[in-house]
């Protein structure tokens, strides 16, 4: 509306003339009415005598609008500006950040998100942090109170299957879920006895959609199919990677396979005989403990990356005193025991590209190298953009079976050294004079020996057996393979251990419990795991009271054990009628510690170096200095020999 208004001239210079001339033009929002279809706006004009200031003149206008076409989002570079949610692995990942002394701005940048949103959930730390300790899904995007009591109860543990079957690539569907939810229901009810009181569930559609939001499942495969094995895929595959390692130039020394697996560590076959105390068998649930491995190497079988290994708890009692970057494994926790994003982002970038670099300069080789990857949704799509020299290809979808290298043999041949090794250990532990009885090894064996023994189990795993599972996916890298002809020397091997520990085993029940490490978790599974889970968190919570010893190694304790090693081969010597034998384990456990003789002689050499006042005192022995914890770097092997008669084991020639 255009509108003429007057204002006085003001002052001694007003005159009648000018007194009503200064007119401005205001800009009024239009008055919009609609005649049919079409939109209108009227815009009223003014005609005013000066002199008079008088309206003598009054009329209005309508015209059509014409309106611009609504902008797509997206179009021309314009991101939409609809509310991004962020997932709650990411949000955690800011919260580490954060912990670690990472500014809001420096997160911001490393994430490619706004420092606004990076300080709000900041802010809500604590909220997050409860929804994760809740086991809510690392892919959710809400952090909503979720159900409590027994029905909380089945969520929980339905979040922890329903990741269990996405990380294993296997279908799920609306119904499977609900079906589910209804048996967890059950057993769960079973369980707490009829006064447990508990609300009624009814696992319908509504709370299918409820369900369906916590748990963010829109971003989940749903099929109301199995999925079977693609063998078209796999036929056609090998021919296409065959033409993508020939245009990147790769020989079998830089490609690279991993794959992850299911591993309950503490789980041995069982007969009726000991299945029957299972209950009355304090500890003894914790079988149901599990873990994840990512295990891997490459086509020539000659580098084997270290293993990474994800538990529920970061710290568990069992490493106090111990630090995890001195372990055979790459040690991660996640809440649902699960290889996310995450995880194998920092695997990716912290692990795989140095050790990959580091072995191909030993090697002489050019530092790019091919990782080939199922399509496990802990896999970001986005890797191939990550690193200039690490190309990554993904499997057809239902391929894994056929086609995955690590999945041709190398994990059940894995798992079954682990198995071994476990087995060796409780013979060795009940073997001792005083020693305790099976049901105590079991219940004292805790992750860090699994973690030992999975060191020794992937040691054992060699280099034809790793070169030759690559027989279908590049068959021309492999040269000749028999197959895993020792898997059945060691079952058979597992078998006579049972056999020293009165364990009725045969060898179709040490396959069982390999397969069994793969199957579907069952309701009985879940339950002892999280009840175990929970146990084992109280457990480890750290107490005033307790101040977890810190390990080092003095001059003192690397003495005491030299001489408990000087002990024991002289009484190998002294009554093993072959000199030859002895002097040869002798030479063998000489090289074997003579890193930790080299941290004697490091730990001598500081000792001699006091202060300045030194140089008053002329004796030649070593100064009487009181001990101090050192804490030491990892011991490296050195060639230099160590020359020293008087502490060194005398060879018998």
């Amino acid at each position: 509306m255009l509108v003429l208004t007057f204002q006085r001239s003001r002052g001694r210079n007003a005159t009648p003339a000018n007194k009503f001339i200064r007119a401005q033009r205001h800009s009024v929002p239009p008055i919009s009415i609609t005649q049919g279809a079409q939109l209108l706006f009227r815009r009223h004009f003014y005609v005013v005598d000066l002199c008079t200031s008088k309206i003598f003149l009054k009329f209005s206008v309508s015209l059509p609008i014409i309106m611009a076409e609504k902008r797509k989002s997206g179009a021309s570079g314009v991101s939409s500006s609809k509310k991004r949610r962020r997932s709650l692995s990411t949000k955690l990942e800011m919260i580490q950040r954060s912990e670690r002394g990472e500014t809001p701005t420096e997160i911001s940048r490393a994430l490619h998100i706004p420092r606004s949103t990076v300080s709000t959930i900041l802010q809500n730390k604590e909220r997050i942090q409860e929804r994760v300790k809740d086991s809510a899904p690392m892919q959710s995007t809400v952090t909503t109170k979720q159900n409590v009591g027994l029905n909380g109860q089945v969520e929980k543990l339905l979040f922890i299957w329903l990741e269990d079957q996405t990380q294993r690539c296997a279908p799920v569907s609306s119904g499977r879920i609900q079906e589910k939810a209804r048996s967890l229901y059950d057993d769960l009810k079973k369980q707490h006895g009829e006064s447990s009181n508990a609300e009624p569930f009814n696992a319908n559609r509504g709370w299918f959609m409820r369900f369906k939001a916590r748990a963010n499942l829109h971003n989940i495969k749903v099929s109301d199919e199995a999925a079977s094995a693609d063998e078209e895929a796999a036929r056609v595959f090998p021919e296409a990677l065959a033409k993508i390692i020939e245009k990147g130039g790769y020989c079998a020394q830089q490609v690279f396979n991993v794959a992850e697996t299911r591993l309950f560590w503490k789980k041995i076959p069982l007969r009726t005989d000991m299945a029957e105390e299972e209950e009355s068998m304090p500890g003894y649930k914790a079988a149901k403990d599990r873990i994840t491995l990512l295990l891997g190497a490459n086509a020539a079988g000659d580098f084997k990356l270290k293993p990474l290994l994800v538990y529920h708890s970061e710290n568990p009692k069992a490493f106090h005193g111990y630090s995890t970057a001195f372990l055979p494994v790459i040690w991660k926790s996640h809440p649902n025991v699960w290889v996310n994003k995450n995880i194998f982002e920092d695997w990716f970038n912290y692990h795989f590209v140095p050790s990959v670099r580091d072995y191909c300069s030993k090697n002489n080789l050019a530092f790019k190298a091919l990782l080939i990857l199922n399509n496990s949704p802990g896999h970001p799509p986005s890797l191939d953009d990550m690193h200039p020299d690490i190309q990554v290809v993904f499997l057809p979808p239902n391929t894994t079976s056929l086609l995955q290298p690590v999945d041709q043999g190398v994990i059940a041949y894995f798992k079954a050294h682990y198995l071994r090794s476990t087995f060796a250990q409780a013979i060795r532990e009940t073997e001792k004079q005083g020693g305790p009885t099976l049901k105590e090894f079991c219940k004292s064996f805790n992750i860090y020996h699994a973690v030992k023994n999975i060191g020794e189990a992937w040691n054992e795993v060699k280099q034809p057996n790793l070169n030759g599972v690559w027989k279908k996916l590049c068959p021309d890298f492999v040269s000749d393979f028999q197959g895993f002809t020792d898997t059945v020397e060691v079952t058979n091997t597992v078998v006579e251990m049972g056999k020293e520990l009165n364990l009725d085993i045969a060898p179709g029940d040490v396959d069982e419990l390999l397969a069994s490490h793969s199957e579907e978790l069952t309701n009985e599974d879940l339950i002892e795991w999280e009840q175990q889970k929970v146990a084992e968190e109280e457990e480890d919570a750290p107490t005033v009271e307790e101040t977890p010893p810190h390990k080092v190694l003095t001059i003192k304790v690397l003495a005491e054990a030299f001489q408990h090693l000087e002990a024991a081969m002289s009484t190998f010597e002294v009554h093993d009628p072959s000199v030859e034998r002895s002097a040869s384990v002798n030479r063998d456990l000489y090289n074997t510690y003579s890193c930790y003789r080299e941290i004697y002689k490091e730990k001598k050499r500081a000792s001699v170096q006091t202060p300045s006042d030194t140089s008053l005192s002329p004796s030649n022995s070593p100064p009487n200095t009181p001990e101090s914890p050192i804490q030491i770097d990892p011991p490296v092997s050195s060639d230099e020999s160590v020359p020293s008669p008087s502490s060194s084991l005398q060879l018998v020639s």
